[in-house]
């Protein structure tokens, strides 16, 4: 007896150990789309921070494909010990309703780890196109149905939702055309292959400056502290218009609490970090460290919000 009571004791305790201990070795954050874009960005910056406050490698793995599910779909089939992370996008909200046959199910295989990021998308275009305002750009739309292309990350992704919910509200059709992630829908803007693209402002702040891009508006309800001088698109000829992106961590179902917490407080840490903070700001993310509980409310908000758009819209896979 005394021994079983001992081995129950030690299964009980076993978690608390694990935790306690975390982390012994390379912690892998799957970031779901190719590097050089924003979320590759965000991520790297906190993997750094917190490799240094733990004293272990925190890698970024990058695992771009179909709208970010392929990286979720890993993270989600690993083994839940705190080892393997996801670097989630707002595509994740959207992706229940995008896609029928998801290989992972959002809330039965991810646990909520932290709130990272909301970040500003920007309207861009290149500069051939004759338009130099939100209200040209609508103009140039409503005589030319369905000929205007604009790009994104991919099927549901923050850029293509934003796309979603500008046509939804301006009563245009801009014909989207998805990619692997928002580094290349911004290539093929700036290759004037596409017309358009609603970019973090990360991806093309050098653009801008450069006037490789031309700027038209942002998504967020406010001005960005980076281009202070361009409207918000509801300020510019949709009223109504909001649209914003999120990255946050997440990690398998059934990963021990005490690694959940300590995951979260590293993150909170990170995010406190001068050189986090000057990497954030120059690319229009916005630090918003939370509980994991805050973020799973969050999260469950975004997917109703998304869920409509995206039915009222009719997207599909492409």
């Amino acid at each position: 007896m005394r021994a079983f009571s001992t081995a129950i004791l030690a299964f009980m305790l076993a978690p608390s150990a694990l935790g306690q201990g975390y982390p012994e070795k390379t912690v892998v954050m799957v970031t779901p789309f190719p590097a050089g874009g924003s979320v590759d960005l965000v991520a790297r910056a906190v993997a750094q921070q917190m490799s240094d406050a733990w004293k272990q490698p925190v890698i970024v793995s990058n695992r771009p494909g179909a709208s970010g599910n392929i990286g979720a779909e890993q993270v989600a089939r690993s083994v839940p010990d705190g080892y393997t992370l996801l670097m989630g996008t707002t595509a994740l909200s959207s992706a229940p309703a995008v896609y029928p046959k998801l290989g992972y199910d959002l809330v039965r295989d991810l646990a909520p780890v932290g709130l990272v990021v909301t970040m500003t998308n920007v309207l861009v275009v290149h500069p051939s196109l004759p338009a130099r305002s939100v209200k040209e750009l609508l103009a140039l739309a409503k005589a030319r149905p369905g000929t205007l292309t604009s790009a994104s990350a991919g099927v549901g992704s923050s850029n293509h939702l934003a796309l979603v919910l500008f046509n939804m509200l301006a009563s245009v059709e801009v014909s989207h055309i998805p990619y692997k992630g928002a580094a290349p829908a911004v290539a093929e803007v700036m290759g004037g292959h596409v017309a358009m693209t609603f970019a973090p402002i990360a991806a093309v702040l050098p653009q801008i400056r450069s006037a490789k891009l031309r700027p038209l508006g942002v998504t967020a309800a406010r001005r960005s502290t980076e281009l202070p001088e361009l409207p918000t698109i509801a300020e510019a000829g949709v009223p109504g218009y909001e649209s914003t992106g999120w990255n946050a961590l997440f990690a398998p179902r059934g990963t021990p609490r005490e690694i959940i917490l300590k995951v979260n407080a590293a993150l909170a840490d990170s995010l406190k970090a001068p050189k986090v903070k000057e990497i954030f700001a120059s690319s229009g993310a916005e630090a918003a460290a939370d509980s994991p509980e805050a973020l799973g409310r969050f999260v469950q908000s975004e997917t109703a919000k998304w869920t409509k758009v995206v039915r009222a819209a009719g997207i599909k896979p492409e």
